[in-house]
C-alpha cells in the first residue's frame, strides 16, 4: 500500500502495520524506556536494528510518516518536537538537537547527510531539501550584553531558521540563526551563509556570496 502523494510529492510505500502497532506500543511506555531502547539499537547495521531505531523515533515524535530511514549513530535530542515527513533519510552519526517547547520540522524526502548537525529549536526544512554530510545549521547565538559577563552566561536568542523546498546545502557549510534559504537554491560547500539566499540562486564562499542564479541569468 502507498501513502497517497500530497502537494506534488512522490508516493511513499507505507510502513509494516506491524511496525505501526510496535510504535504505539511503545508510547504506552515511559520516554526514558524508549530512549533506551533506541540506545540498545543505535549502532546496529541490520534491518531488525533498523526497524527498532525507526519505531522509537516515530514514538517519541510528534508526527513521523512512512519510508524513514534513521542511520546508525544518529542523535535525536527532544524528539517530541519533530514532525518528519515521509522518505526522509537521517545519516549515520547525524545530531538533531531540539529543545523543550521547541519546532522542528523536516518535509518529505529530505536527506539528512551523515554527520550533519541541526540546532532544531525552531527549524523547518521543507520538501526535497538536500543536506550534505558535516554542514550545520545553528538556531541560536548568545545576546554578548552585557559585556561585562562572560559571553556564555548572557540571554540565549533563539532563531527561526527555514530551508525552502528543493534547496540543497553544501557539504560542511553553515547556516547561521535566523537564515532563510529560498526554494531550489543551492549553497556551496563550505560555505557561511549569513544572509537571507535567494530562491533558485547559488551562493558561495565565506561569507557566502551570490554566484549566479540557476537558469543561467546574471
Amino acid at each position: 500500500m502507498r501513502v497517497p502523494a500530497v502537494h506534488g510529492v512522490r508516493p511513499t510505500e507505507r510502513d509494516p502495520d506491524e511496525e505501526l502497532a510496535l510504535a504505539e506500543e511503545l508510547r504506552s511506555k515511559s520516554r526514558d524506556e524508549v530512549l533506551q531502547l533506541a540506545a540498545t539499537y543505535a549502532l546496529g547495521g541490520d534491518d531488525h536494528s533498523a526497524r527498532m531505531r525507526r519505531a522509537a523515533w516515530r514514538a517519541l515524535s510528534r508526527r513521523f510518516g512512512h519510508g524513514v530511514r534513521i542511520g546508525r549513530g544518529a542523535i535525536a535530542s527532544h524528539p517530541e518536537t519533530f514532525e518528519i515527513g515521509n522518505g526522509v533519510f537521517v545519516g549515520e552519526h547525524a545530531f538533531i538537537q531540539g529543545r523543550s517547547g521547541g519546532r522542528c520540522v523536516i518535509g518529505d524526502h529530505c536527506w539528512i547527510g551523515p554527520l550533519s548537525y541541526l540546532d532544531a529549536r525552531d527549524l523547518v526544512l521543507e520538501d526535497y531539501v538536500g543536506w550534505g554530510p558535516g554542514a550545520k545549521a545553528l538556531g541560536s547565538q548568545h545576546t554578548g550584553e552585557p559585556h561585562d559577563i562572560p559571553i556564555i552566561q548572557t540571554d540565549l536568542d533563539i532563531k527561526r531558521t527555514v530551508i525552502g523546498a528543493w534547496a540543497d546545502i553544501g557539504v560542511n557549510s553553515v547556516i547561521l540563526p535566523g537564515i532563510t534559504v529560498g526554494k531550489g537554491a543551492i549553497v556551496g560547500a563550505g560555505a557561511v551563509v549569513t544572509h537571507d539566499v535567494e530562491p533558485f540562486s547559488i551562493v558561495v564562499g565565506v561569507p557566502a556570496r551570490f554566484l549566479r542564479w540557476r537558469d543561467g541569468r546574471q
